[in-house]
């Protein structure tokens, strides 16, 4: 695979940095940050960000008044801005006007020269703080400044920074504990990455609401957020810096550092601008928020180096949580979700019945638990569901026995109903020259659905869909047959995330022969068994046929999700699935994932109702709206080119 430059594929490499201080030495802390900046620049680093009032120190207290230290701290700044490696750099700088108002500043700086002073908009003054001894706040201040060492620059917080195509907003530490931050405003004049250079102390369990403002902010932002904290270098007099800086994006902690160290510091990653920008267009909320009209861009002429190599984790399975304990919480919830979509739905038919097609595979068994669970919330005896097997030409032994066992054990009502006569008459009166054919496939599915529907008749009850996301993506279904139900729990959890559920339900809900079947389940390969099989053995393996489940949802998250290009999808799954696919492989069911899922979109369009569970869907009422028609060809000439 040719090496790509991340920049075009939408992503901003920025680190957070905590440099050792020399308290009160303004010009051995520009030794330092430099120090730092250079290692950063070597990692192609667009834009690197230092903490609150690095170059002096935050905890120098009175010596803020010293005309020495401010005298010290304006030349260490001056060297900075020559001497910078990087596209931007931002750092933390006591700063007095003319008129004697002394301000908190992150200096941002760029092409040789100071760009800009932002000044911190919330100086507290509680507590252990008492930072409006010296400092004043941003509110007041808009200044244009001409200085023999720094050049001409403005100061005022309402200013944004560019790099490449992206927009830094500035923000220190405070700013972003107050209730008004401006952080909303910057985002919404256009910034994608919020720098925080902060000075936080730490206390028991500060780290956590620490963390939890980043991540946040972050979301409800939808932008990047790089927070690089004080180190523990800072005076322990009254307190404790730890230097946890932390660089987040739309919600979710990219990475952080340790805490408590007493020596330089920098985590580094690569966000990605590209899926906030799209988010934002997405989120009507966003769009439609009141702007601050009044913001001022500086510097877009910066660019950000060539990177090749990403700097922040791929996730394989985006729809399955990494942790085992969000794992155990995820499951209970979605199963929960479902449950409770399905038992509104039966209190609005007025039925105490459900019936289901169970068939002995994966979809179908996670449909049957949720009917299970279902039952019990609303106080129902589980012979309330009908489960129907209904065996055709492709059944194995294997699935038919999973699907009775699990009847059996949880106490079921189950019907055998073979199809292959009725089938085989229907393909009779079609004059079918009997070959496996869609014809002889489809014809099975839905004298099932037909079966499912008229039993559901016969007892007055609803029927249950199995499908799952990632096969309504692929349309890997028969249109008026399995792709229909009265209402389908299933609808939008992935089959990747269903093979969990099924496994968690197994490890935690059931015990003796319940745990069998359904490890008995999972082991079992997918197959709609349509096809006759061979020595009793599965035939038609859905994933040799239309692609690997586990890269389908990968490609089905990021272009849903992320709004992502084939090409970004091709070079993310490259990474994700190294040790598993060739790209060569990759390539070839990333078309064969374009090509289903713009021409099976008609299936879609017509899809019963069912639970939202996570952040993708295709509900033709909510999250995904397509015409049926749309034309798919430059994307398969986009993937062709890869």
């Amino acid at each position: 695979m040719t090496s790509t430059d991340l920049n075009d594929l939408g992503y901003l490499r920025v680190a957070a940095a905590s440099n050792s201080v020399n308290l009160g030495n303004a010009a051995a802390n520009a030794t330092t940050i430099l120090t730092i900046a250079r290692e950063l620049a070597s990692e192609q680093v667009a834009v690197g960000v230092f903490p609150e009032l690095c170059i002096s120190g935050y905890s120098v207290e009175d010596l803020f008044f010293s005309d020495t230290l401010l005298a010290d701290a304006k030349t260490a700044l001056a060297t900075l801005a020559k001497d910078n490696p990087l596209p931007l750099m931002i750092v933390g700088v006591p700063f007095r006007l003319a008129d004697g108002r002394l301000l908190n500043c992150a200096a941002v700086l760029g092409n040789k020269r100071l760009l800009g002073l932002v000044p911190k908009s919330t100086n507290p003054n509680h507590g252990e703080f008492y930072d409006l001894r010296w400092f004043i706040n941003a509110d007041q201040v808009n200044e244009t400044v001409i200085d023999s060492e720094l050049g001409q620059f403005h100061v005022r917080r309402d200013q944004l920074f560019g790099i490449g195509e992206a927009l830094i907003g500035v923000e220190i530490c405070e700013d972003l504990w107050s209730p008004s931050p401006p952080n909303t405003y910057a985002c919404l004049a256009g910034a994608d990455i919020i720098a925080n250079l902060s000075a936080s102390n730490e206390l028991i369990a500060k780290a956590d609401y620490r963390r939890d403002l980043v991540r946040m902010t972050s979301a409800r932002c939808i932008s990047g957020y790089v927070y690089a904290a004080a180190s523990a270098t800072e005076s322990t007099k009254d307190v404790v810096y730890g230097g946890h800086s932390m660089i987040a994006e739309n919600g979710q902690v990219l990475i952080e550092s340790s805490r408590f160290g007493l020596a330089n510091n920098s985590i580094v990653a690569d966000i990605d601008i590209a899926h906030l920008r799209r988010d934002r267009t997405q989120n009507t909320s966003y769009r439609g928020a009141p702007r601050n009209r009044s913001y001022r861009v500086i510097g877009a002429e910066q660019k950000p180096p060539a990177t090749i190599e990403l700097k922040r984790a791929i996730d394989p399975h985006p729809f399955v949580p990494r942790d085992e304990h969000e794992v155990s919480a995820r499951a209970e919830e979605i199963l929960s979700i479902q449950a409770t979509g399905l038992a509104r739905r039966m209190q609005a038919a007025h039925t105490n019945n459900l019936v289901i097609g169970l068939s002995g595979g994966l979809d179908s068994t996670l449909a049957y638990l949720v009917c299970l669970d279902t039952l019990a919330k609303l106080g129902l005896p589980s012979e309330n569901l009908h489960a129907l097997t209904m065996p055709g030409p492709g059944t194995t032994t294997r699935t038919l026995d999973s699907a009775c066992t699990l009847a059996k054990v949880t106490g079921a009502e189950l019907q055998r109903i073979d199809i292959e006569p009725a089938v085989e008459q229907h393909l009779k009166d079609l004059a079918h020259a009997g070959d496996h054919d869609v014809v002889f496939e489809n014809a099975q599915a839905r004298e099932r659905t037909q079966l499912l529907f008229n039993f559901a008749n016969k007892i007055g009850g609803i029927v249950v869909g199995t499908g799952d996301l990632s096969e309504l993506a692929l349309g890997w279904c028969t249109y008026n047959a399995d792709h229909m139900a009265s209402y389908n729990v299933n609808a939008s959890v992935p089959k990747t995330l269903i093979a969990y559920l099924v496994r968690w339900y197994g490890q935690h809900r059931a015990d003796g022969k319940l745990i069998e079947v359904l490890q008995d389940v999972l082991a079992t390969p997918i197959s709609p068994e349509l096809i006759p099989p061979e020595e009793g053995e599965i035939s038609q393996k859905t994933e040799a046929i239309v692609g690997p489940y586990e890269l389908h949802d990968f490609f089905l998250f990021h272009y849903l999700r992320h709004g992502s290009t084939p090409s970004k999808i091709y070079f993310l799954a490259c990474r994700a699935f190294a040790e598993q696919y060739p790209a060569e492989e990759i390539k070839r069911w990333l078309g064969q994932f374009f090509r289903r899922f713009f021409s099976q979109q008609f299936k879609r369009t017509t899809l019963p109702p069912g639970p939202k569970v996570g952040s993708v869907s295709l509900s033709p009422r909510g999250d995904w709206r397509m015409p049926d028609e749309a034309d798919v060809q430059h994307i398969l000439a986009e993937v062709d080119n890869l």
